[in-house]
């Protein structure tokens, strides 16, 4: 065999790998020749196949490829093509009627791709044999999984037709027919991508040809077809599908979706109309818990197509174990194998496989049946899918429309092949769509919890925790699962947050509850709302399962499944339970790019021509394109720089690449441009680092080869400690299991867990702590609340705490906790009595009653409306309850105080680690342990909770972004988006949004409507972000410490664009005030580059730099750009002319300062200024910048942050004193007086930024001590 080619002169993503002509050897056809004479012969004996010639790209001779790579360096290595197996001349006169003399090739070297096993190649291609038949065989096509060493995948199309032995034919009534005997040939075709019908329609064109071909005249169309598909590149991700003329078809080469996604070059309805909807689970089922699974069919062609189609319903779980589609009759010992595998026969070896083979599943395509193997029939077990996604994915697949013939019956017969094809192609992409839309479902709805108990920081999956939330009835199929090598690969991308196919449904499709879970810090407990759905289906659930166990109760009426539609042509989703809306779902069409003709003979000369064409079509499509569709307009580019490459124009194709930054960064070929760039010569690199667009993309690729890390992938699943932990290694622990991850919290629970003790947790400590955390949180998952009771109940209330039953003044009973409210849980008739909200507590004591000796514990609240003081017997629970109740009341104080709903969470938090800690140490000592989680209660009885009443009028709201992380972050920066109605939007992504950029690169975004999550953090970058602006409706631009502008769709909520023409730190982006649809985007560095950027193109209209650097912010006033930096602010023309020029140093000559912000006031021509290390805001009049500004001096301010100018008010974000302490401040001056008007303090950390919400609304954001966002209302 071949050795491995080493990189050579070829397309970086040609479809072709090789091309090969296989068949019986010629010494062995000699001795049928007798045979074939003989009458009466009906069978043949079986050949031996072997590969009689090859095909490899380049097909280009070596003179030529030198003149055609000689600017391609070590990109364009020549090896020979192709190789033909030597065989004898034939007679002169089998040549009669060929135009000129012909010569047979003398043999040559080939280089055969990696993947690739000539020897196994031959068997593969005729899985059955050579079969020698007397007369003419229908043409057939097959299809190949081939795996390396490496476990890379190549795949193979194979097509078969038979040709006489001798070439001698007649014709009858203008017709070729051979008479004698006919041998089978196959042609193969192997490719890196799977593209299954695309191929096959290729070999379709080809065997066309070769029929009419003499023996050794089929070589030459053979490799002309090879060198074809050479030249032919593989699209990249995304809507622009390659359309190439092969005559007489039109073949289209479709796209992946997505870089992470497959190719999906298949009918995948194919299993669908082999198996019944639960028997396509159960062999679901079968992957997912990586059984040793063979197929069987007599169609050599199902067995691939139905294997690749249960493997794309999986997407993005994804096979690990071998994968063999097709085993020729040679190769059946390989179902012996131990380990998990996936594998194709004949139907004819299911008998022998079925005895020989232990442990299998035996999947017949053609009977839709699943059975095992014989000597463990009784041992194999598989478990069955939730019942709840079982029965909504069978409702949706009866609902597909799974035949074209009754979606085309009203259609007249198209008189176009290629017309009727790309009708039939239209009808496929819908239904593969439906159908993956529908399997999507089905992972979703199965793995959805797991995120729930997943730890991100630590890598953690707490699969036993995971188990308990699963119905009992589920649990041998999430054992099965959890254990495999294809979900620990889907815990890994689940913990590198990858957005994935799977990730955006579960998005898309969570509930209003998921998403205000999203910021509660506090432990889950099911709602009332959630308590009351399970109480509704319960019933329901619980007849279903009866009706598998006790068949015979015929007087019982239980509710069926919904029945299947007697008719194929209906598409009923009535009963889909709400499922028909995924259903109805419908593809964007995709972009088509035709592909320009290749002209032969296959010289220099011509594929020169070819790619010439190939770019020139591609620069008028971009031309007509409009500037906003960026999406297509990348694939493009891609295109074209990769057809660059091939032209040995390495500067152009260099140029298209960056490109792809400011179009969609998705697709960068990062490991082509870094080969490229390490293959030019020096005058070449130098002549790049010149053009500036080159210099920075050169940098960062060889500068910087990869300075990031490979991502961390492993899984760990949470154990319990087994040794002595001190405060970090408890921290650790708790944060992985998922109990609590703020750090300040679980140091006071450290606290409460060794008081008077060594400061040291032992291993049966923690055990006991998490169990009986767990318990109670398993006690809360049951609670089931009377009808009577949920009435009075919010719908997102949940029950944290149940006391014993016990007396009290208003009746016998049990005393419930929910976050807004105590109310009693009365016994006999379950019934419904309030004791308080929270917010209504004056008083809460612990005290005694006396009952005839004794004296018992009692618990006594005192509520504002009410006159009669609640009174319960608690007995041993009332120091609990006591230090509970107070803890909560304090926490409702603070929130309402701070309008900040977190303290309520938190205080929750601390209630209910109180229990755990009482319940864990049950010492005489456990309550004055669990009071040192009581923090809030604390913090009530030794500082003034009260904010000044300035501060409680003016403020709104407060949120917190960092809600579930370990330690608060930062706000660097915030930006306030108005809502607008759009077609490509939801309705709720229409609403209004708020940007929090945190640290690290890190936005999250708020529904500004309701104040909740709209979309969990995503990464701009690593570094810190320093302004954010919006750009246009479907843009957010976002300006970084790395130099980058990072560029988010609104719609997607993904970051695939960047601006990379700066070369320091972006630190201010502005548009025209006033302007609804900015059409220009100005931006600046701190080296004191100012950029002004089209929207549309995404090009740099203008450019200038300052002589000075620390340029910190810009403003746009009177068409000229206000400058700051450190010493001065400059007035430029957007042409980069200095106007005039405000000098620190003329105002201050007696201290060191620096301007740090500044605002313009148009109306009142002033000039707003802060200082370094000065707390007084400056002014300057506009007309005359020489004049000494006019002061404001702000009290208790200790250092400025940031400036912003809302209608008549001039807001100063800060960080100065309140009652002696530091923190961070807000000082509102007017305008017109230059006095401040109020001085705001909500924040325990400095404001780091301020945010105007269409002037009615502002917000700030504070430093990471405190990390959260203040919502005030506006004058």
């Amino acid at each position: 065999m071949a050795e491995a080619a080493s990189q050579h002169l070829s397309l970086p993503s040609r479809l072709l790998e090789l091309c090969a002509l296989l068949g019986a050897p010629r010494d062995s056809l000699r001795g049928l020749e007798q045979v074939a004479q003989k009458k009466g012969v009906k069978h043949l004996s079986a050949l031996d196949p072997e590969v009689l010639s090859i095909f490899v790209p380049p097909f280009i001779s070596k003179g030529d490829s030198q003149m055609a790579g000689a600017n391609c360096g070590t990109l364009g290595k020549t090896r020979r093509r192709s190789f033909r197996k030597k065989r004898e001349r034939p007679r002169p006169e089998q040549w009669k009627g060929l135009s000129g003399p012909s010569r047979v090739p003398e043999p040559e070297d080939v280089t055969v791709p990696g993947g690739v096993d000539l020897l196994a190649l031959p068997q593969l291609c005729f899985p059955g044999g050579v079969c020698v038949a007397t007369e003419p065989k229908e043409d057939r096509v097959h299809f190949l999984v081939l795996t390396d060493v490496c476990g890379n995948r190549t795949y193979g199309v194979v097509a078969q037709y038979y040709r006489p032995l001798h070439d001698e034919y007649c014709f009858y009534n203008g017709t070729t027919h051979w008479e004698g005997c006919f041998v089978p040939y196959a042609v193969c075709v192997v490719s890196r991508f799977p593209y299954y019908n695309s191929l096959k329609d290729c070999l379709s064109c080809l065997l066309a040809n070769l029929k009419l071909c003499k023996d050794f005249e089929v070589d030459s169309p053979i490799k002309d077809f090879a060198a074809k598909l050479s030249l032919i590149p593989s699209p990249p991700p995304g809507p622009l599908h390659l359309v190439f003329h092969m005559k007489p078809l039109q073949i289209v080469f479709p796209a992946r979706a997505d870089p992470e996604s497959p190719i999906l070059d298949l009918d995948l309805h194919l299993p669908l109309l082999c198996f019944r909807p639960e028997k396509v689970l159960q062999v679901l089922t079968c992957f997912l818990t990586e059984q040793r699974i063979v197929f069987f069919s007599s169609d050599w062609a199902l067995l691939t197509l139905v294997a690749e189609c249960f493997m794309a319903y999986l997407y993005p779980l994804q096979w690990q174990h071998p994968f063999v589609p097709i085993l020729s009759d040679q190769m059946l010992d390989f179902v012996m194998a131990p380990t998990s595998f996936l594998m194709g026969c004949h139907l004819d070896h299911f008998e022998e496989v079925s005895k020989e083979a232990d442990g299998l599943v035996l999947i017949n395509i053609d009977h839709g049946s699943i059975t095992y193997s014989k000597s463990t029939n009784d041992n194999v077990d598989i478990p069955d899918v939730p019942l709840l996604a079982a029965q909504m994915f069978i409702q949706r697949v009866q609902s597909l429309q799974l035949h074209h013939e009754l979606h085309a019956a009203h259609l007249l017969s198209s008189t176009d092949l290629n017309e009727a094809q790309a009708h039939r192609r239209a009808w496929q992409q819908k239904l593969n769509c439906q159908i993956q839309q529908t399997t999507l479902q089905l992972l979703v709805s199965i793995f959805r919890d797991v995120k729930n108990h997943l730890n991100y920081e630590h890598r953690v999956f707490n699969s036993e925790e995971f188990l308990k939330t699963r119905a009992a009835g589920d649990h041998q199929f999430y054992k099965q699962v959890l254990d495999t090598y294809m979900f620990h690969s889907f815990l890994k991308a689940r913990l590198n947050r990858r957005m994935d196919a799977f990730a955006q449904m579960d998005l898309d499709t969570q509930s209003e509850e998921d998403r205000i879970n999203g910021m509660l810090v506090s432990p889950r407990r099911p709602t009332v709302e959630k308590i009351a759905s399970r109480k509704s289906s319960h019933l329901q659930v619980t007849h279903r399962r009866m009706v598998v166990s006790m068949p015979n109760l015929q007087d019982i009426a239980m509710p069926e499944l919904a029945p299947r539609n007697s008719s194929l042509r209906l598409t009923d989703t009535a009963g889909c339970t709400g499922s028909s809306a995924v259903l109805n779902v419908t593809p964007k069409s995709p972009y088509t790019f035709k592909i320009p003709e290749i002209h032969f003979p296959l010289a220099s000369e011509c594929v020169q021509r070819y790619y010439a064409d190939f770019v020139t079509l591609l620069s008028k499509a971009m031309d007509f394109l409009a500037p906003d569709n960026s999406l297509l307009l990348a694939r493009y580019f891609y295109l074209r720089g990769l057809i660059h490459l091939m032209q040995g124009q390495l500067l152009s194709a260099l140029l298209d690449f960056q490109n792809l930054y400011k179009t969609d960064i998705r697709i960068f070929p990062a490991d082509l441009v870094k080969r490229t760039v390490e293959s030019m010569s020096a005058p070449e690199r130098a002549q790049a680092e010149r053009a500036p667009e080159l210099m920075r993309l050169i940098s960062e690729i060889l500068d910087k080869p990869h300075e990031a890390s490979k991502l961390d992938d492993h899984v760990k699943n949470f154990e319990l400690p087994k040794e002595y932990m001190q405060l970090d290694d408890f921290m650790k622990r708790v944060q992985e299991s998922g109990i609590v991850k703020d750090a300040s919290t679980i140091q006071r629970l450290f606290e409460a867990l060794t008081v008077g003790q060594q400061k040291q947790i032992d291993p049966e400590t923690f055990k006991d702590f998490y169990n009986c955390w767990k318990e109670t949180e398993a006690e809360a998952q049951e609670v089931s609340l009377p009808w009577l009771v949920m009435e009075h109940l919010d719908k997102n209330e949940c029950v944290y705490k149940l006391s014993s039953s016990v007396r009290t003044n208003l009746g016998v009973g049990k005393i419930a906790m929910t976050q807004k409210r105590l109310f009693l849980l009365t016994e006999g008739r379950p019934g419904y009595v309030e004791i308080s909200t929270f917010r209504n507590i004056e008083e809460v004591r612990s005290t005694s009653t006396a009952f005839l000796l004794r004296r018992i514990p009692a618990l006594k609240i005192k509520v504002a409306s009410k006159k009669e003081v609640f009174e319960a017997n608690l007995k041993t629970e009332c120091d609990l309850w006591h230090l509970m109740v107070k803890e909560m009341w304090a926490g409702k104080k603070l929130a309402d105080d701070h309008k900040d709903p977190q303290y309520v969470q938190q205080a929750l938090t601390h209630v209910l680690l109180m229990d755990a800690v009482v319940g864990t140490l049950q010492s005489p000592g456990a309550i004055y342990a669990a009071s040192k989680l009581s923090y809030f209660d604390k913090m009530r009885k030794e500082v003034p909770m009260a904010l000044p009443k300035t501060t409680v009028e003016t403020l709104k709201h407060k949120i917190n972004p960092s809600a579930g992380e370990m330690f608060p972050q930062a706000v660097d920066a915030l930006l306030y988006t108005p809502g607008h109605l759009d077609p490509a939007e939801k309705v709720e992504d229409a609403h209004p949004k708020l940007w929090c950029a945190l640290s690290d690169g890190k936005v999250t975004v708020f529904d500004a409507s309701s104040w909740t999550i709209h979309q969990h953090s995503f990464k701009v970058g690593t570094a810190k972000v320093n302004c954010m602006v919006m750009a246009d409706q479907n843009q957010v631009w976002v300006g970084s410490e790395d130099s980058v502008i990072y560029i988010i769709n609104v719609h997607s909520m993904s970051c695939n664009k960047q601006l990379t023409d700066h070369c320091s730190s972006v630190t201010d982006l502005i548009v025209q005030d006033g302007q609804r649809v900015a059409s220009e985007v100005y931006s600046c560095s701190m080296d004191g580059t100012v950029l002004a950027w089209n929207v549309s193109t995404l090009q740099v209209t203008s450019r200038f730099q300052l002589s000075s650097g620390g340029l910190t912010s810009i403003r746009l006033h009177g068409g000229c750009l206000w400058c700051c930096t450190g010493n001065s602010i400059m007035v430029m023309t957007t042409n980069g002319f200095l106007c005039q020029e405000l000098k620190i140093e003329e105002h201050f000559k007696d201290i060191s300062t620096s301007f740090l912000a500044f605002q313009l006031l148009p109306e009142q021509e002033q000039l707003w200024a802060a200082c370094a290390g000065r707390s007084e805001v400056y002014i300057w009049s506009l007309k005359d910048l020489a004049q000494p500004p006019q002061r404001v001096p702000l009290k208790d301010c200790s250092e400025i942050i940031c400036m912003i100018r809302v209608k008549k008010q001039v807001w100063v974000g800060s960080r100065g004193l309140w009652q002696g302490t530091p923190r961070g401040k807000i000082y509102v001056i007017d305008a017109e007086r230059k006095t401040v008007e109020k001085e705001l303090v909500a924040h325990t950390d400095t404001v780091r930024t301020l945010c105007s919400a269409e002037d009615r609304y502002m917000l700030s954001g504070s430093g990471r001590e405190e990390g959260k966002i203040a919502i005030w209302k506006g004058e």
